[in-house]
């Protein structure tokens, strides 16, 4: 993009021709699957992420490398057990998988492909139950650079566990929080009002009774009286991740 714009400053394109090349860069088609964003990450910080479910193991496979060809790497998420097989057994030299199963992730990368280093944030899980949208929410915030400091199981009903961690983190200054929760999800309004820097909420769908599906999480979260708490969808690790590594990367500006 930097590239085009610069041609297009000293006089060696017009407008139209600037115009269609940026096009092209914002837009990779991958037959009548998909069109990639593959530039999202230079234009919003933020990476497109392919998100495998709901589609077919094939289809991933061929989003994923297109994606990797690109960028480097591709960061799938919600991946099924058919599509790490897909890509397993379709994966060309000189690229490698790191899966990570609690996240029901897998990054797809070229061998010496390296992140950027961009900050630090924390992430705390209230229950067992709640760590794998947390480990989606890890995931994600390292691919776009940042340093991660997590703790789980240090949910309310046994409030003393939170302390260290929590502490720790603040030592060594996070620029966000991360705090996932189900059930009742107090947690993150619990933490955020002990800190003063940014928190975001992640309800989980764990639970039960008027609990089940993460709605009474979200509704507590949402009706917090501690200012200083954000709050996304229920289970939304990576849109978590996302928000926390973005601003850990404006603090350091």
């Amino acid at each position: 993009m930097e590239d085009v714009l610069r041609a297009l400053l000293r006089g060696e394109i017009d407008i139209a021709t600037a115009k269609n090349k940026l096009r092209v860069l914002n837009i990779k088609r991958v037959g009548d699957v998909a069109k990639l964003d593959v530039n999202r990450a230079q234009r919003t910080g933020a990476p497109e992420a392919i998100l495998a479910q709901d589609k077919r193991p094939e289809d991933v496979r061929r989003l994923a490398l297109a994606m990797a060809e690109e960028n480097g790497y591709a960061l799938i998420t919600r991946v099924k057990e058919e599509d790490v097989a897909e890509l397993e057994g379709n994966l060309p030299d000189g690229y490698e998988l790191i899966r990570n199963q609690k996240a029901r992730t897998v990054i797809l990368k070229r061998e010496g492909h390296l992140f950027p280093k961009a900050g630090r944030i924390g992430v705390l899980a209230a229950g067992t139950a709640d760590i794998s949208v947390a480990e989606e929410v890890v995931v994600t915030a390292e691919v776009m650079g940042c340093e991660v400091i997590k703790a789980y199981d240090v949910g309310v009903a046994g409030i003393h566990r939170l302390y260290e961690p929590l502490t720790e983190m603040l030592e060594k200054n996070v620029a966000a929080i991360v705090v996932v929760a189900g059930m009742d999800a107090v947690l993150p309004i619990v933490v955020s009002s002990h800190v003063d820097v940014p928190v975001v909420g992640v309800p989980t769908s764990v639970g039960y009774g008027m609990g089940k599906d993460g709605i009474a999480g979200l509704m507590t979260m949402l009706q917090t009286c501690s200012p200083g708490l954000a709050v996304v969808n229920i289970d939304n690790g990576f849109g978590a991740g996302v928000f926390a590594a973005i601003v850990a990367k404006q603090s350091r500006i």
